[in-house]
């Protein structure tokens, strides 16, 4: 059976060239992993929804999901707000 969600990545692809692959059926987990891939710098090669390569406009909003939600996660560590005073002072979603 083929994941809904397959993304390929390096990490630290300034010194390993390997591909990995995470595999979930769950959207939500995919966002996730790819703030997590934001975090440590990764690669991100493909993003696949049911075996085929997602659009470049589809995979582009993904990631904007997952960097938005990142930002707005880093603002209310550091600043110790809420998620509605970082929507209301960043414009980021809660």
């Amino acid at each position: 059976m083929i994941a809904k969600f397959d993304i390929e990545y390096i990490i630290h692809p300034q010194h390993n060239h390997r591909v990995d692959t995470h595999r979930t059926d769950d959207p939500v987990e995919a966002e996730d992993f790819l703030m997590n891939l934001l975090v440590v710098g990764a690669r991100i090669k493909a993003i696949k929804h049911e075996g085929i390569e997602l659009e470049q406009s589809k995979a582009d909003r993904m990631l904007h999901v997952a960097a938005e939600r990142l930002a707005s996660r880093l603002l209310a560590n550091s600043l110790g707000l809420d998620a509605a005073q970082v929507k209301h002072r960043f414009s980021f979603a809660a």
